[in-house]
Protein backbone atom coordinates (compact mmCIF):
# COMPACT_ATOMS: atom_id res chain seq x y z
CA UNK A 1 0.00 0.00 0.00
CA UNK A 2 2.67 2.53 1.00
CA UNK A 3 5.09 1.69 -1.79
CA UNK A 4 3.05 3.68 -4.33
CA UNK A 5 2.95 6.93 -2.35
CA UNK A 6 6.37 8.26 -3.38
CA UNK A 7 7.32 8.23 -7.06
CA UNK A 8 10.49 9.13 -8.93
CA UNK A 9 10.32 10.58 -12.42
CA UNK A 10 13.58 11.94 -13.86
CA UNK A 11 11.86 14.74 -15.82
CA UNK A 12 9.61 15.90 -13.00
CA UNK A 13 10.99 18.33 -10.40
CA UNK A 14 14.56 17.35 -11.23
CA UNK A 15 14.00 13.71 -10.33
CA UNK A 16 13.20 14.47 -6.70
CA UNK A 17 10.85 12.07 -4.88
CA UNK A 18 7.28 13.27 -5.45
CA UNK A 19 3.98 12.34 -3.89
CA UNK A 20 2.02 9.92 -6.12
CA UNK A 21 3.33 11.40 -9.34
CA UNK A 22 2.27 14.94 -8.42
CA UNK A 23 4.61 17.90 -8.61
CA UNK A 24 4.66 18.11 -4.80
CA UNK A 25 7.97 16.75 -3.52
CA UNK A 26 8.65 15.04 -0.25
CA UNK A 27 11.09 17.89 0.38
CA UNK A 28 8.28 20.44 -0.08
CA UNK A 29 6.19 18.78 2.59
CA UNK A 30 9.09 18.49 5.01
CA UNK A 31 9.99 22.17 4.50
CA UNK A 32 6.38 23.22 5.17
CA UNK A 33 6.31 21.18 8.37
CA UNK A 34 9.66 22.60 9.54
CA UNK A 35 8.44 26.13 8.79
CA UNK A 36 5.55 25.62 11.19
CA UNK A 37 2.67 24.54 8.96
CA UNK A 38 0.52 21.85 10.47
CA UNK A 39 -0.43 18.71 8.61
CA UNK A 40 -4.04 19.97 8.53
CA UNK A 41 -2.94 23.30 7.00
CA UNK A 42 -1.00 21.46 4.29
CA UNK A 43 -4.03 19.31 3.50
CA UNK A 44 -6.25 22.41 3.31
CA UNK A 45 -3.81 24.14 0.94
CA UNK A 46 -3.35 21.02 -1.20
CA UNK A 47 -6.62 19.05 -1.20
CA UNK A 48 -5.20 16.61 -3.73
CA UNK A 49 -3.09 15.19 -0.88
CA UNK A 50 -4.65 12.66 1.45
CA UNK A 51 -3.83 11.59 4.95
Amino acid sequence: MHKNIVTLEPRKRGGKPCIRGMRITVEDILRWLVSGMSFVEILLDFPELTR
